[in-house]
């Protein structure tokens, strides 16, 4: 009887899976009209189906791909260290080969793009959204839209669709090349993303990387470029 019921936990677990990502796809590709306001919410609905999935499929604390209490486990997995330092690395790269192609657009670009949610002029609110958009980002697409992905498709996949989907949420107007070259560098992080997630099982951990890269960018932007 126990077995039956996991079984159907795990099932409803798969279709509201299904329903979320489809949800999540359909918001943010909205984006590639760049005017489109709505494609930001695919993160709130990411969250959402992240923790009704928990909940509906009863999943077990050391089994949830949002764990607090094994974070230093965690981080101590096999080259999980050096794929949470990649995304810092790729960023300062980034930005310096952009700045050179596009001489000194690419930075504008980016700072336009991110002006309407952080708050540059203001250190201490910056640093909160800084943090918040990484940890409400991983929740959604490495929590939700791969960890509970990957229990019915293979990680592979799971990771190149939900990169792809969240690197079009950060399409923005402005020159074809530059638009192109950044979220081609947003996939590409996004995809190590996924890899530290597969590693540790914990998007805490993917969540460091992501503040640390950001952070690390912000840092560069405001003392060199």
């Amino acid at each position: 009887m126990k077995n039956k019921q996991i079984t159907g936990n795990n099932k409803r677990g798969s279709v509201l899976t299904l329903i979320g990502i489809t949800v999540m796809i359909l918001l943010t590709f909205t984006k590639v009209v760049p005017s489109s306001s709505i494609a930001s919410y695919s993160v709130f609905v990411g969250i959402a189906f992240f923790f009704i999935i928990e909940a509906v499929a009863k999943t077990p604390n050391a089994e949830s791909g949002l764990r607090f209490n094994t974070i230093v486990e965690d981080i101590k997995k096999p080259s999980v260290i050096v794929w949470i330092l990649l995304p810092s690395l790729s960023g300062i790269v980034t930005l310096v080969v952009g700045n050179l192609i596009f001489s000194g657009e690419f930075v504008v670009h980016v700072m336009g793009r991110t002006s309407s949610i952080l708050s540059f002029d203001k250190t201490a609110l910056l640093i909160g959204q800084v943090i918040i958009a990484a940890f409400g980002e991983e929740i959604a697409y490495r929590g939700f839209f791969l960890g509970k992905g990957m229990k019915i498709f293979p990680f592979w996949l799971c990771a190149v669709v939900s990169s792809l989907t969240f690197a079009a949420g950060h399409i923005a107007s402005g020159n074809m090349g530059i638009v192109v070259y950044d979220i081609a560098a947003v996939f590409i992080d996004s995809l190590i993303f996924s890899v530290i997630y597969h590693k540790s099982g914990n998007c805490v951990i993917s969540t460091f990387s992501h503040i640390l890269g950001n952070a690390i960018s912000l840092v560069a932007v405001f003392l060199f470029f």
